[in-house]
């Protein structure tokens, strides 16, 4: 159980520290060179969902049991933080991106925890991909 925990946390802790790293080098790059705003939202949205499968490919790597659930459940609890701080700052974004961020989150943490699961050994499939 407190591995199970410490899993997610550590998943939440790589998305996060991934994807302020990513914003400190692309947001001064994009205000220079004035990327429209409709581009400059979708590429936001693609390196957060990077950053998210990131956060659950770490997840299932630690959790060492069912591994694929545990980077969902990251996911989740993402997609929850991200609902909160849609809510406190609601004119950070467009509606549309918020709403596109929500609703890809846990696909994309899936898909981290997926592909931690195909990389692990032959013995072990099972077991990590079960859901």
């Amino acid at each position: 159980m407190i591995r199970s925990a410490l899993a997610v946390l550590a998943g939440i802790l790589a998305l996060t520290v991934s994807s302020f790293a990513i914003e400190a080098v692309v947001n001064p790059l994009m205000t220079q060179v004035m990327i429209q705003k409709v581009p400059a939202r979708i590429f936001t949205l693609a390196y957060t969902l990077l950053c998210v499968a990131a956060g659950g490919y770490v997840t299932a790597w630690l959790a060492h049991r069912a591994e694929v659930r545990h980077a969902v459940i990251m996911g989740a609890i993402e997609a929850v933080f991200t609902v909160g701080a849609m809510l406190a700052l609601p004119g950070h974004a467009p509606l549309w991106s918020w709403i596109a961020g929500i609703a890809l989150i846990i696909p994309a943490a899936w898909l981290g925890g997926m592909l931690r699961a195909k990389i692990g050994t032959p013995d072990q499939a099972d077991r990590r991909v079960s859901c």
